[in-house]
């Protein structure tokens, strides 16, 4: 059994296993990390054998440090990394590169049917109707898309939504409110099958899913990190949010909002926890909580997206893809009934 985990922010790290009876008889890891001592390798080696198929991370990880004592340094890596790429391994997952991805910059579309669409093209994936995807969106209007499971009324001032003409939708997803306008967002989606975070934990699964992207940010020359649980940020700033669902078919849809520029006071104007947040936080101005990407590399919109773009065909490759005029009308047809009705927004008040 192989599996492999490359560490957000760190090494690669390959677990090969051989399985007899449901257990680990013999494990060996290897990877582009740095270990010291030399023979620290052996040792965690060794703590793989007897290993059960069906142990959990935190106990292979429990065992991988018990070997390894005083003075070992792991640099890029941790008994934890290794805990995952064994269950990886155990679990079957593949990796970026075992998949044919398609690449669609989609044309501008309106807020209800981007959310409609996500859940098309997820399900599309998880029936292997479609490879796995990476969507870049187009805004077709001003919106605030608020979480699956958020406030419709905590969340959006509806009288500053309509004072700026902003369209209020809600997501398939959890997690928060974000605030767009076209030309100063960028949104992409990663539809994928459910083997490519086989042995990730949830938090775990968002920082691998944009490992790929916070290193395109790092050679645009933004020192980006990912926070957990949802959140890529800089020391200037927040720059992104990501959010996830997961589909019974198989698929994992996660999508991200980054900030290009913004409207700071617009946006508070819109988002109540906008202003809770700078409330808790003593913060006077949005502009300080979210640093746009515009003013951390001076490049233009669409450069940035063909820089991000470009990161992701180098590491895993992309195919140029579109969307037929069918998934089109079934997203819309999901808009009808689901996600452009007032039953969908208000689903909580």
């Amino acid at each position: 059994m192989h599996g492999e985990y490359k560490v957000p922010g760190g090494k690669l790290v390959v677990a090969d296993l051989d399985v007899v009876d449901e257990v680990v008889r013999r494990g060996r890891i290897s990877g582009d990390f740095f270990l010291e001592p030399d023979d620290a390798l052996e040792r965690i080696n060794g703590a793989l054998t007897g290993v059960p198929v069906e142990m959990p991370v935190a106990q292979i990880a429990a065992r991988v440090r018990g070997v390894l004592g005083e003075g070992v340094e792991m640099l890029g890596f941790s008994p934890e990394a290794v805990a995952v790429a064994v269950r990886r391994a155990l679990m079957g997952a593949t990796a970026w590169t075992d998949h044919a991805w398609e690449f669609v910059h989609d044309v501008p579309r309106e807020p209800a049917l981007q959310m409609a669409l996500d859940e098309v093209l997820a399900e599309q994936v998880g029936s292997g109707e479609r490879p796995p995807t990476l969507r870049i969106w187009e805004w077709a209007s001003n919106a605030v898309i608020i979480g699956s499971f958020q406030s419709l009324a905590n969340e959006v001032d509806l009288g500053g939504a309509a004072k700026h003409d902003v369209t209020v939708v809600r997501r398939i997803s959890g997690g928060g409110a974000m605030f767009v306008e076209p030309g100063n967002t960028i949104t992409y989606s990663l539809y994928v099958p459910e083997s490519l975070v086989s042995g990730l934990s949830f938090v775990d699964s968002y920082a691998f899913l944009d490992d790929w992207v916070v290193g395109a940010l790092n050679e645009l020359g933004i020192a980006a990190t990912y926070q957990p649980i949802n959140d890529i940020t800089s020391p200037a700033g927040k720059i992104a949010g990501a959010a996830q669902k997961r589909f019974a078919g198989g698929a994992v849809l996660h999508h991200v909002t980054m900030a290009y520029d913004m409207d700071a006071a617009k946006m508070v104007e819109v988002l109540r926890i906008g202003r809770e947040k700078m409330s808790d936080k003593g913060t006077k101005s949005a502009s300080k909580r979210v640093d746009p990407l515009r003013s951390q590399t001076g490049l233009d919109r669409a450069e940035v997206i063909t820089r991000l773009v470009r990161t992701f065909a180098n590491r895993y490759g992309l195919t140029d893809a579109g969307i037929d005029d069918e998934t089109v009308a079934e997203a819309q047809r999901r808009v009808d009934s689901k996600f452009g009705t007032e039953e969908w927004l208000s689903r909580v008040p």
